[in-house]
């Protein structure tokens, strides 16, 4: 894996700060310790920095063509160059080294800026196409590889595989955008396209950007999104059998590697399906890893023990203090914008487990949006059935009251928080999944935020983001609407991020084979009903997967990869969060209510109420603000 970044000015051919150029480089040698590069010439720049993964000794970055007339920079891997590179060369294309690289630049020589759709892979890249006068930004179907670029008020255009590159760059402004600060404490990071700054932005999933000098035009351009297209005629056992040999070759074509290869185990149905298909395509053990915790509620080593013993894998495993609240400092540096998932942090840790032993990790990520796998789903599901029966009218007047009157019950089953239900039943679906999800939900972000802030705002809310999928959506059915809008928000905003920053971090590459995009489009297909059956989520891929797993972990309930924050901010942490909350640097802000944010402390501090998440998203914003003033 790599990281890219590059200057071209879109007015003229004024010189490129190559100084600049290289600093912004070299902030991403976490993504690519093995080798640097730059590419110079008037009015355009590349850089990149490399971790060598495939043709270790060639495939150098910035890599240009024969004429020198096309330069790219390119962070991924495209699993099919092999085939690709047959196609060119019968179409009359030479190659010099082994690499996917000169496999992609060639892909431009042939095809320009249709070559995305023949890729198959994980990619952010640019070309910098002298003879048309054009930069190309291009990132990968789901967003696994991530993409920022801004155009400064100098005519210039930047872009960065993480915006600390960006952040170098003098030219662009760092005014904190309120619309989405509003979508942080909402959804607990910044969704796709915006940041937290209003000069930069973030290329969405599935998306290209075509840059021509002297052209005003800036529009990004959409070439692929999620088709669920539903084969209602598709047969149970059919799609079982379809299903196993589906994914045990998007494994296989990720197993292509010159250095060494492992997995993450969880013990959990995704990573373990991953794990079961490795163990049947290579000859050497592989290579798992897994993180244990000293409090159950958290810990899973029980079961990835067990399917390590099962497939005979070389398993390394380490404990994790649960009170490993230290590495909250290091996930400051790591995120450029506030982030709200605390998951990150074991995250973090089985990452620097992983590097210890190899350069290239297969996770099982995906698999809950993919399958329906998340208890949200069921939940959204049985709400569904009650707003299928009562009009949205009726159910407002009815449920509308009864939500703001009942007591508030965080301590309970969520079967039995009816304040949660009838808030729910009294919105319609897209509004009622966002109050589900939502760290912060409507009510509090009112209470939360003064008037000032609110009305910088100017009547925009955070659920327009899912309003605006959904407006966009290729279904309607329930189920599937509802996966859609997790595919394009909290998968690329929360998982995707979450794992490329702490993997990037030990400079060590994550495959995600459940994200094969051939095989998400053949599992969108899919009915519903083959996914949630009888309130039991992952149903085809359990069924799939019963000849290989053991039933009891196939079907135990679900448990998050998480961090005990409730505790924390009740004990160790109690006076750090007391200094950060109630400190000068968010008051400081004029955006947060201070009487509101006693009640968060003293609430949660006293046992009343469970504020642990809405804690910790105060908490790493105020990180970001103090890392953003330093």
């Amino acid at each position: 894996m790599c990281g890219i970044a590059g200057i071209v000015d879109l007015n003229g051919q004024r010189e490129v700060d190559a100084a600049l150029l290289r600093r912004m480089t070299d902030a991403l040698t976490h993504r690519g310790p093995d080798e640097s590069g730059v590419h110079v010439e008037p009015g355009a720049g590349l850089g990149h920095r490399r971790l060598s993964i495939i043709d270790l000794a060639s495939g150098q970055q910035p890599m240009g063509s024969e004429d020198g007339r096309v330069w790219l920079s390119y962070n991924g891997e495209i699993y099919n160059f092999r085939e690709l590179r047959e196609e060119l060369e019968a179409a009359g294309h030479a190659f010099h080294t082994r690499s996917d690289t000169e496999v992609l630049l060639h892909s431009w020589l042939e095809w320009g800026e249709a070559c995305v759709t023949r890729l198959r892979g994980m990619f952010a890249f640019a070309v910098w196409d002298r003879g048309r006068e054009t930069l190309f930004l291009a990132r990968d179907r789901l967003g696994i590889k991530p993409l920022y670029y801004a155009l400064g008020g100098d005519g210039r255009v930047y872009f960065a595989s993480e915006m600390k590159s960006l952040a170098l760059c003098n030219a662009l402004p760092r005014d904190i955008d309120p619309l989405a600060v509003e979508e942080y404490f909402a959804y607990g990071y910044v969704p796709e396209p915006r940041t937290i700054y209003r000069a930069m932005s973030k290329l969405p999933p599935g998306h290209t950007l075509t840059l021509k000098r002297g052209a005003a035009a800036t529009a990004t351009r959409e070439y692929w999104d999620v088709p669920f297209a539903l084969d209602t005629g598709i047969r149970e056992n059919d799609a079982l059998a379809e299903l196993v040999e589906r994914t045990r070759e998007a494994v296989d074509i990720r197993l292509v590697a010159e250095v060494p290869l492992g997995a993450f185990l969880s013990g959990g149905v995704d990573s373990s399906a991953v794990v079961a298909m490795m163990a049947g395509l290579q000859d050497e053990p592989v290579n798992t890893c897994s993180i244990g915790f000293d409090v159950d509620a958290f810990d899973e080593t029980e079961y990835a023990n067990r399917i390590a013993a099962q497939f005979g894998t070389r398993h390394h495993e380490r404990r994790v203090d649960p009170n490993d609240f230290d590495l909250v400092e290091r996930l400051i540096d790591l995120y450029d914008e506030p982030y709200a998932d605390s998951s990150a942090l074991p995250t973090y840790r089985v990452c620097e487990l992983a590097r210890e032993r190899v350069t290239v990790a297969l996770s099982g990520d995906g698999g809950d949006e993919n399958y329906a796998g998340y208890r949200r789903y069921k939940l959204h599901m049985a709400e569904e059935a009650v707003r299928g029966r009562l009009p949205l009218g009726l159910r407002r007047a009815v449920f509308g009251p009864l939500g703001r009157l009942y007591p508030k019950a965080d301590w309970a089953p969520r079967v039995f928080r009816a304040k949660t239900t009838f808030q729910a039943l009294a919105r319609n679906s897209v509004e009622a999944y966002f109050h589900t999800i939502s760290i912060f939900n409507d009510d509090l972000r009112q209470r939360l935020f003064t008037a000032r802030f609110r009305s910088e705002l100017q009547g925009y809310r955070a659920d327009q983001v899912l309003a605006a999928h959904a407006a966009r959506s290729p279904t309607d059915d329930p189920l599937s609407l509802v996966q859609y809008l997790d595919m394009k928000t909290y998968l690329v905003g929360d998982i995707l991020t979450k794992v490329d920053r702490a993997s990037m971090a030990h400079a060590l590459e994550v495959r995600v084979p459940l994200l094969d995009h051939c095989l998400v489009e053949w599992i969108s297909s899919l009915p519903s009903s083959l996914k949630l059956r009888r309130g039991e989520g992952k149903y085809i891929l359990k069924k799939a997967l019963e000849p290989q797993l053991p039933h009891d972990i196939l079907y135990r309930p679900k448990m998050g990869f998480g961090v005990p924050l409730a505790s924390w901010f009740r004990g160790p942490l109690r006076e750090r969060i007391n200094d950060i909350v109630l400190g000068e640097r968010l008051r400081e802000t004029g955006w947060f209510e201070p009487a509101f944010m006693q009640h968060l402390v003293s609430a949660h501090q006293s046992g009343r109420r469970d504020y642990s998440a809405l804690l910790w998203t105060v908490m790493m914003f105020d990180a970001f603000l103090r890392k953003a003033q330093d």
